[in-house]
């Protein structure tokens, strides 16, 4: 059985989180590091945007004034609250059995992510089609890559590749501040309306807040199950870390 490497993070602001995924995707292009699962949280709250996002799509005053970061990522797409979540990040390539190309790789991960997600009771499954409205917000904007519950989205996760190596992340959302979230990408009324509608998470659709532990151990029961490999405990080696103190500055807003 093939084994990967997990790591399980303290909560850390956005740009550390997002320059430890862009270190361990380049240790493992590399060859010097496993393919790997990274669970994780973030404190302050804060706006990862795409890496090619407009930094006004968001309210930088609204964002202050709220105690919220605000971060670029080292992949594409709209931009995400992140507060009340477990964040995963997985790293593999080619050569652990990814297939090639970014639609064959989601639905690869995808499909597992949607176990981890029918384990804690939620019915998830890939959404068929592109819809949303014009916002930066990526909670106003579907993908064939996302996972939902009907027509409202669960999750959003975005890829970058380093040679035959790639980075996907996304988010488990556990509750959301429509309120606060509005706020973020200075929606009007119509706005926060569709974001309502858009969006759901895994507290709203089970009638109760799962623990933190559960959505972790949910998540590594699914990947190993559906990818057919073993989770061992693991930590970022010296050169990751080294190389996420170098990356660091260039994911702050």
């Amino acid at each position: 059985m093939r084994q990967w490497r997990v790591i399980i993070d303290e909560a850390a602001d956005g740009p550390w989180n997002m320059a430890v995924d862009r270190a361990v995707l380049a240790a493992h292009a590399g060859g010097t590091a496993p393919p790997t699962l990274r669970l994780y949280r973030w404190d302050p709250p804060t706006v990862s945007l795409g890496r090619f996002q407009k930094t006004t799509d968001v309210d930088a005053g609204y964002c202050a004034a709220n105690g919220i970061g605000i971060c670029r990522r080292p992949t594409g797409g709209r931009g995400v609250l992140h507060a009340d979540e477990v964040t995963y990040s997985i790293v593999v390539g080619v050569r652990d059995g990814l297939p090639r190309g970014v639609r064959d790789s989601y639905r690869f991960l995808s499909t597992a992510l949607a176990e981890a997600y029918r384990a804690l009771g939620v019915d998830a499954a890939l959404t068929a089609r592109d819809r949303g409205m014009r916002s930066g917000a990526c909670y106003l904007h579907a993908t064939a890559a996302d996972l939902s519950l009907g027509a409202a989205k669960l999750s959003g996760s975005a890829q970058v590749w380093d040679r035959e190596s790639c980075l996907q992340h996304g988010s488990f959302v556990i509750s959301r501040d429509l309120a606060r979230e509005a706020g973020v990408f200075a929606l009007d009324g119509d706005g926060a309306g569709a974001l309502a509608s858009a969006a759901t998470t895994i507290s709203e659709v089970l009638g109760g807040r799962p623990a933190e532990v559960e959505i972790i151990g949910a998540v590594r029961g699914a990947l190993e199950r559906m990818l057919g490999i073993a989770l061992v405990e693991g930590a970022l080696s010296d050169a990751e870390l080294e190389g996420a103190s170098t990356l660091r500055a260039d994911f702050a807003i």
